[in-house]
């Protein structure tokens, strides 16, 4: 399985190399950051646009190969460049990337067993009220648009803390500023307003899980080795959760690993209502304003997380999979 493992690994890092280069080329050959110089009273000579653009290695007028090599050298040494206001990238990313990964991490999670529970009972109970009630509260939320479903959450809470008389959710922001109390109080504060913003990706993913995991559970709950099981004495539940449940999951651990991967996306529409200074924001602020060595990074950022992912996928489909580990 060891083996199985590293060849995976290379083959990930490979693609995160080719991603970064092209997210690189990309950003470097679409955006214009000389246009952040015009248009200002009085205008700035064009030799000093040219050294400021030329000192953050975003001079258009030098070839794009050229800029790309020097972007290449900085990051082996783990120098993304500066940002267009001219602070180092690195800086800003390893906050922005703890806020993300916060929110990210907490809501695949919660997202994923949720899902899973919900598709799995929806499939036992397969045609019945709880299935068909689940069904219609899954599609329901697949057709709602996750910037839409947090703009209902940020209104519910509006609501609750007017009738409360009191802040009960906190609907922006990831932390009260200037916030002193004891340790169990910024926890508490850190919780209340890591809520709603959890609370829209946790439902839209579990919408999204559900069913998967329900047509999953269906095709096992016909298979020849579950009624094996259950004639050489297992319970249904035994059966179930023994051998039915995981044969299903094998298929839903790559799934749900490639999806944490792509939900950086997703989550610049909640990062943008609820006020979270996070990589997604980052990214969309960072194309508005043509700031190629951000648009990179985050490019970077968001491969390697791809690659976590599908490393995670590999592991517990060997977990999963008995077949796997003797490869």
């Amino acid at each position: 399985m060891v083996r199985f493992l590293l060849r995976r690994f290379v083959g990930y890092a490979v693609l995160v190399v080719i991603a970064a280069c092209l997210g690189y080329l990309l950003a470097a050959s679409s955006l214009d950051p000389r246009s952040n110089f015009e248009g200002r009273n009085p205008p700035p000579p064009p030799e000093s646009v040219d050294r400021v653009l030329s000192d953050l290695n975003l001079n258009d007028d030098e070839p794009v190969l050229e800029r790309f090599g020097t972007w290449v050298g900085g990051v082996l040494r783990g120098d993304f460049g500066r940002t267009i206001g001219g602070e180092p990238v690195i800086d800003e990313m390893g906050r922005r990337m703890g806020v993300s990964l916060r929110l990210l991490l907490l809501a695949s999670v919660l997202g994923g067993v949720l899902g899973v529970l919900v598709g799995t009972v929806g499939a036992v109970r397969q045609y019945r009220f709880s299935d068909h009630a689940t069904t219609l509260l899954s599609f329901l939320t697949l057709a709602t648009p996750v910037f839409l479903l947090a703009v209902l959450l940020k209104l519910a809470a509006l609501q609750l803390n007017r009738v409360a008389g009191r802040t009960i959710v906190y609907y922006t922001g990831e932390a009260t500023p200037g916030l002193q109390g004891a340790w169990w109080q910024i926890a508490l504060d850190r919780v209340q307003h890591l809520l709603l913003p959890t609370l829209a990706i946790v439902l839209a993913q579990a919408a999204f899980y559900s069913r998967y995991q329900r047509n999953a559970m269906l095709d096992v709950l016909g298979s020849d080795f579950l009624r094996t099981a259950q004639a050489k004495g297992l319970r249904r539940r035994q059966a179930l959760l023994r051998h039915g449940l995981r044969t299903a999951l094998i298929p839903m651990s790559t799934f749900f690993a490639y999806q944490f991967g792509l939900l950086l996306t997703g989550a610049t529409f909640i990062e943008k209502i609820f006020g979270w200074h996070g990589m997604g924001e980052w990214f969309v602020d960072s194309v508005n304003g043509n700031d190629v060595n951000v648009v990179a990074a985050v490019t970077v950022f968001a491969a390697a997380l791809v690659l976590v992912a599908g490393m995670l996928a590999d592991l517990a489909h060997a977990v999963l999979d008995p077949r796997v580990r003797i490869r």
